[in-house]
């Protein structure tokens, strides 16, 4: 395998997937939460990504052909779940509901954002699902090639999850007011992120 390939599927994925602008987001998201429960999610997250991009490279053109979706509609789909999201974030929404979980001391499963959204689509967006595909096409799609494609996709994924683990130093150096300040500005982000999904997605099929 060139190496010179391999350098560039890693930046190329390094850029998509960005481990250290996820960990912010990652903070605002777990906001509340104990460090054994921030822990927990994160490696979830990261075990979870890791599947889902190691399907789309063995199986992505496949997949997607057989079940008559394009990437465009993942992006499209994908946005605008961003965006609800995003909406949380600024309002204060999650935060909210889990001190009413809190009080009436009732868990909160549907409220992990383990599996959505850090998982899929912050960690294993349409970009880096299509980043997969190109990645693997690249090879001749042959199982050496595959296997060097997953080995740099895991090591990104590894840098995602030790991110991830020292979130707790970063929300102490922020404090309670640094650590809402931060959430509504990357709701922000957030939001711009999933609408640029979905202009990127409306764009590949000339809706725009």
């Amino acid at each position: 395998m060139d190496p010179a390939f391999l350098i560039t599927a890693f930046v190329t994925l390094f850029v998509v997937i960005d481990p250290i602008g996820m960990t912010p987001l990652f903070l605002a998201l777990t906001q509340g939460a104990d460090a054994r429960t921030r822990r927990s999610i994160g490696l979830r997250a990261c075990f979870i990504a890791a599947l889902l991009l190691s399907i789309f490279a063995l199986l992505g053109d496949a997949l997607l052909q057989f079940i008559g979706i394009s990437m465009p509609a993942f992006q499209i789909a994908g946005g605008i779940l961003l965006f609800l999201t995003a909406l949380d974030m600024l309002f204060d929404r999650r935060s909210a509901r889990r001190q009413d979980h809190a009080d009436s001391g009732v868990a909160a499963p549907a409220d992990d954002p383990s599996v959505f959204p850090l998982a899929m689509p912050l960690i294993a967006g349409p970009g880096a699902m299509a980043t997969m595909i190109l990645l693997t096409n690249e090879t001749g799609r042959s199982m050496e090639g595959i296997a060097m494609v997953l080995v740099v996709m895991l090591a990104v994924i590894t840098m995602v999850m030790v991110l991830f683990l020292s979130a707790g130093l970063l929300e102490r150096v922020l404090r309670r007011t640094g650590t809402m300040v931060v959430t509504r500005l990357l709701g922000m982000l957030l939001a711009a992120l999933s609408v640029q999904f979905v202009i990127d997605g409306a764009r590949a099929i000339g809706v725009i």
